[in-house]
């Protein structure tokens, strides 16, 4: 064992901030939630039984402060971190993460190209999809955007992300362009402006939702009868009971990013885990998990049909999926969301 893992701490722990790691621990932090109790399942308690290495488990709601703060003060206590894309690309460009390098991880020579970035390597592929309230509508429930606008047919609030990101695509899809043509669209003023029409012919019945849970528990208690929702939140709420159904046609896909901070003091230790999360087995294993998507392409030849057709990543499901664009949001955002704010405000 090298001298770096005798360092790490012999106790496992779940925290969310309040426990203490040690200075050498390795920390890998992610969202929370049933997204991270997959984790834990596949790939962060194999990981220590069969290597024999600890790690500290830590969660956080997203975003750069924290990484950012500890990084420029020269003391990370994070090593390896679920991130989203553009938060990733952003921290890459200021320096707050190592560069990945296959070498120290050589499973990402099996990851599907477009998942692997300077700063980053894909995590799970998600996807927010629509879905509505089953008893109310039946099987003849709305089976597109252009559908969910249609409060006349299907009566009734509609739960919507309070974000310009995702929601003015969402916008667009439903005033009918091609998925294709999205963010070419949104790109324009006259675009953007054809997106905020959209959205007031809709807004006297939107109810906005800010975390995950929200949409599927407004559902259940009758609050909405139609939502935007993450696919994986869908998913965990029929395994609980309920039957909503799962709309993919024209889902809005992207791809968090497990990345290592700056400066890590378990760089060696890092890239184990990495690697290990990013086999074949424990990629399938965590699809038969939760229906997230994988990126070792290795494991996804190997999916059962059942499986794969559960996951965003799913090439049925992709054919006309709206990619999240990351480089238009890190341009467009600032100016899009003031304008979203100012404008649900009203």
């Amino acid at each position: 064992m090298s001298s770096l893992f005798k360092k790490i701490a012999l106790v496992s722990m779940i925290s969310t901030g309040s426990g203490l790691a040690a200075a050498n621990d390795l920390t890998v932090v992610a969202f929370g939630g049933s997204l991270q109790e997959a984790f834990e399942k596949t790939y962060f308690k194999p990981f220590e039984q069969s290597t024999g290495k600890k790690i500290v488990r830590d969660s956080y709601g997203g975003g750069l402060a924290k990484i950012k703060g500890m990084v420029e003060a020269g003391d990370p206590t994070w090593d390896v971190v679920q991130i989203e894309e553009a938060d990733m690309e952003l921290a890459c460009e200021q320096g707050l993460l190592e560069e990945i390098k296959q070498s120290g991880a050589p499973n990402i020579a099996d990851v599907v190209p477009e998942n692997v970035a300077s700063c980053g390597v894909g995590a799970i592929g998600w996807s927010e999809v629509m879905t509505y309230d089953d008893k109310k509508f039946g099987a003849d429930g709305p089976k597109s955007w252009v559908d969910f606008w249609n409060v006349k047919k299907w009566p009734g609030k509609r739960g919507l992300r309070k974000q310009a990101r995702m929601t003015l695509e969402i916008a667009l899809l439903a005033d009918g362009v091609a998925p294709a043509d999205v963010y070419k669209v949104l790109g324009t003023k006259a675009g953007q402006d054809r997106a905020f029409a959209k959205m007031d012919e809709l807004k006297p019945y939107i109810q906005w939702w800010e975390t995950g849970a929200q949409p599927l528990e407004w559902l259940a208690a009758g609050n909405v009868t139609v939502t935007a929702a993450f696919n994986g939140r869908i998913a965990i709420a029929n395994q609980q009971g309920s039957t909503f159904p799962l709309i993919w046609n024209q889902q809005i896909y992207g791809v968090d990013y497990w990345s290592i901070i700056k400066g890590s003091k378990n760089l060696e230790g890092s890239y184990a885990l990495l690697n290990y999360m990013l086999s074949p087995q424990a990629q399938t294993n965590f699809a038969h998990t939760i229906p997230y998507g994988i990126v070792n392409r290795k494991a996804l030849a190997e999916l059962d049909a059942k499986t794969l057709d559960s996951l965003p990543s799913a090439p049925t499901h992709l054919k006309d999926a709206v990619h999240l664009d990351t480089a238009f949001w890190i341009n467009y955002e600032e100016d899009l969301m003031n304008r979203f704010t100012n404008w649900a405000s009203k």
